[in-house]
């Protein structure tokens, strides 16, 4: 389910405060060195780092 059109330009990467960008079931940090995958769970994104995925 994607997320409200004006949401994602509020929302913001917690670790870095780069914007996200949605991405299957994720948000993924766009920012330069950071690239964390937040997960979206039943619509709501969870964006805590201890919840969110390194890159590989």
């Amino acid at each position: 389910m994607p997320l409200e059109a004006g949401l994602l330009e509020i929302l913001a990467c917690p670790a870095c405060h780069g914007p996200l960008k949605e991405q299957d079931e994720e948000l993924i940090c766009t920012g330069q060195d950071c690239g964390l995958a937040y997960p979206v769970r039943d619509g709501i994104p969870v964006l805590l780092v201890d919840e969110a995925r390194r890159p590989a």
